[in-house]
């Protein structure tokens, strides 16, 4: 399968080099991310895109371990592996995900002994949210246990984001980071 929209190419134009830039994180020496290329060839709406994206990323309320098991798990939901391999690269070891958890974001579930009470309640609720659209009053009782009130509407623009990122990634069919890992098939 091909990529359905190709990205931006070296050499960039200045602007387009610093808007990339401005994607990757603080210190990152890697090249942007062919998604970040993609959108690039749409510039206003990658500007849009990116403030929300790095706010979330970066300048969240949620620990940034909830976060990277939230996008994992939206990731693996959407059967996005472009987006779950980019992220299980880059972030599961440093923010403590094991590689039983890895696996576990994919084939597992919210109740596997491997999960902490906190995690369980983040898990249930993504799977929730995509089967439904909806989060049931024990889903939400049981993550208000965990997080306060403006962690729970961010987890909530979180798991949206990025299956709104999934469907970018997966309807363009963007090809998988060389360096990203590899999406565990069931």
């Amino acid at each position: 399968m091909k990529q359905r929209i190709d990205g931006v190419t070296p050499p960039y134009e200045p602007e387009t080099e610093r808007a990339l830039r401005r994607w990757m994180p603080p210190g990152v020496a890697r090249e942007p991310l062919m998604l970040f290329k993609v959108l690039e060839r749409h510039p206003d709406l990658a500007s849009r895109l990116r403030t929300l994206g790095a706010g979330l990323l970066v300048h969240g309320r949620l620990p940034d371990p909830d976060r990277e098991l939230v996008i994992a798990r939206v990731a693996a939901h959407c059967r996005c592996a472009y987006e779950w391999g980019v992220h299980m690269a880059t972030y599961a070891e440093s923010v403590g995900l094991t590689p039983q958890q890895v696996g576990l974001t994919v084939s597992g579930a919210p109740t596997d002994p491997a999960w902490t009470p906190r995690q369980t309640a983040l898990l249930q609720a993504v799977d929730e949210l995509h089967d439904t659209s909806r989060l049931s009053d024990a889903a939400w009782t049981d993550l208000r246990e965990h997080l306060d009130e403006p962690e729970a509407l961010e987890f909530l623009v979180l798991a949206g984001w990025y299956r709104t990122i999934a469907y970018v990634a997966n309807g363009l069919e963007i090809e998988r980071e060389p360096w990203a890992r590899a999406f565990p098939e069931s």
